[in-house]
């Protein structure tokens, strides 16, 4: 695999970078701040983008200040933390599956927090911080169980996504019959749950997945170069000195964590993890698993589809799993065609 980038060595440290996948990062993440901006100015009270950063700075009106930091910041933070947490998890399990398929929402791990949010749902009848426990349990639960079918003599890429796809059939057709199974008014809860939303999130829903990011980002990010040695194969790493199987079980139990929190947080917003990771490698022309233009990516999608699901179809607002949906959808069949023209799949 070819390296590229510059090397800094301030004192003993040595620290290599790349200017274009820095550059990408800069711009993605403007893009999402003037986007954020511009969602957390839209709604019933408009605001421009200046009064929108003049109460974020303390200089708003009172007005301006509860309905900002209040009401719509915490919808717009809670955007960009599960986009980036997605576009995260997405590029790891993609690099550690070496194959573009292998996104948390293709191989199982979404439908697996889906299921632990429904048991919660329907068969406990419990309140929204015992939803987002039983979503984390799930999306954990699954990942012990993929990995262990996936096992054989270590973890390999299409073991990993064909044992994924077949778990998340069975447990889409377990959320189904759960759904059948539940009362009116709990189904109707689980409906709105299984779409995708971000509407009335609250500081209560953004603190655990700041937290959750806070703690597990350092650690994708000290595995990274690992990751990287690992996309040369397992024998290579291992010849390099790199312990396979320990990085990839830490990676795979941060990326499952990442994903449950993130679907805890939002419910579960499809195609952001298998989309992200793809669009940052084509903009960063860059090898190896590119994590923060992932992370960067993802956030920008999500409050993109987020202005989009509230402004481009009127007084008709879409839950914004709805938008990434569709638009990943398309997004998937250009992927699955791609990659039968270059004799991958």
């Amino acid at each position: 695999m070819p390296v590229r980038g510059r090397v800094l060595r301030p004192g003993t440290l040595s620290v290599r970078f790349d200017p274009r996948s820095l550059l990408v990062c800069a711009a993605l993440t403007a893009v999402a701040v003037l986007a954020a901006l511009a969602l957390l100015g839209s709604g019933d009270y408009p605001l421009s983008v200046a009064d929108v950063a003049r109460t974020l700075a303390g200089g708003g009106s009172p007005a301006d200040e509860a309905i900002v930091n209040e009401l719509r910041l915490p919808r717009g933070l809670a955007a960009l933390l599960v986009g980036a947490a997605l576009g995260l998890a997405g590029a790891v399990f993609q690099s550690i599956a070496r194959n573009p398929l292998g996104s948390p929402d293709v191989v199982g791990f979404g439908q697996g927090s889906a299921t632990g949010a429904l048991c919660v749902i329907v068969v406990l009848h419990g309140d929204s911080t015992a939803v987002a426990v039983g979503a984390v349990a799930g999306g954990l639960l699954t990942g012990l169980l993929v990995y262990a079918l996936a096992w054989r003599r270590g973890v390999h890429g299409y073991r990993l996504v064909l044992v994924g796809i077949g778990t998340a059939a069975v447990l889409t057709a377990v959320n189904g019959y759960l759904l059948t199974e539940a009362e009116f008014s709990d189904a109707q809860r689980a409906v709105m749950w299984l779409t995708g939303s971000l509407d009335g999130r609250s500081w209560d829903d953004v603190g655990p997945l700041a937290v959750a990011c806070a703690v597990l980002l350092p650690v994708v990010a000290a595995y990274g170069r690992r990751l990287s040695t690992m996309e040369l194969g397992d024998d290579a790493a291992h010849a390099l000195g790199v312990p396979v199987e320990r990085t990839r079980l830490v990676l795979m139990a941060a990326a499952t964590l990442l994903t449950a929190a993130a679907t805890a947080a939002a419910g579960p917003i499809g195609f952001v993890a298998l989309s992200a990771p793809q669009l940052a490698r084509r903009l960063t022309r860059s090898p190896g698993p590119q994590l923060a233009p992932a992370a960067c990516m993802g956030a920008t999608l999500l409050i993109g589809a987020d202005w989009l699901s509230q402004r481009a179809f009127g007084s008709d607002r879409l839950p914004v799993g709805a938008v990434t949906g569709v638009l990943g959808g398309a997004y998937l069949v250009w992927l699955l065609v791609t990659e039968r023209r270059a004799g991958r799949v």
